[in-house]
C-alpha cells in the first residue's frame, strides 16, 4: 500500500542545512494526497519545489539537483506554439526519462498517483494527471 512506503517526494525536497558550505540533503517523506482535480494543488504539492511557484524552474529543491528543472512557462513557446500535452502527461506519469527526474528515486508522478487510488476502475489518477496537465498549460507563456 502507498502510505506504508516512502517516497522521495519533491514537495518536501528541503535543504537541511544553513550554511552555504554545507552540501543540501533530501528528506525521504510520503506524498501528501491532495484533491485529484485540482491542478494549482496539485503543482504547489508536488512541483513547486523544484519548479518554483511560478513554473519557471527555481523551486527551493533546486540546488539539491544534479540537473536544474526545465521553465514549464515555455513548453509552448518551444514547441512552435503548441502545448505538447502527450509529452508533458507521459512526462509526469513516468512513461518517459528526464534528466531532470534522476533515477526511479526521484518521483515519478504517475506511480504515486496510482498509488493514491482505489484499484484499476478509480479515476482519480487519470484525474490527477489531466487536471496537472491542464494547470501546467494553464501557465503558457502568450
Amino acid at each position: 500500500m502507498f502510505l506504508s512506503r516512502f517516497v522521495l517526494s519533491i514537495a518536501c525536497l528541503v535543504p537541511v542545512a544553513a550554511l552555504a558550505a554545507d552540501p543540501p540533503v533530501i528528506k525521504k517523506v510520503q506524498a501528501t494526497p491532495t484533491s485529484p482535480t485540482s491542478g494549482p494543488e496539485m503543482f504547489k504539492q508536488y512541483c513547486a519545489a523544484c519548479h518554483g511557484l511560478d513554473a519557471k524552474g527555481h523551486g527551493p529543491a533546486v540546488p539539491a539537483l544534479k540537473v536544474p528543472p526545465p521553465d514549464l512557462t515555455v513548453l509552448s513557446k518551444n514547441n512552435k506554439g503548441k502545448f505538447p500535452d502527450p509529452r508533458v502527461y507521459t512526462a509526469i506519469r513516468g512513461d518517459v526519462s528526464l534528466d531532470a527526474h534522476g533515477s526511479k528515486d526521484m518521483p515519478v508522478w504517475g506511480t504515486i498517483f496510482h498509488d493514491m487510488s482505489n484499484g484499476p476502475n478509480d479515476m482519480r489518477e487519470a484525474a490527477r494527471l489531466r487536471a496537472l496537465c491542464l494547470y501546467i498549460e494553464s501557465l503558457q507563456q502568450k
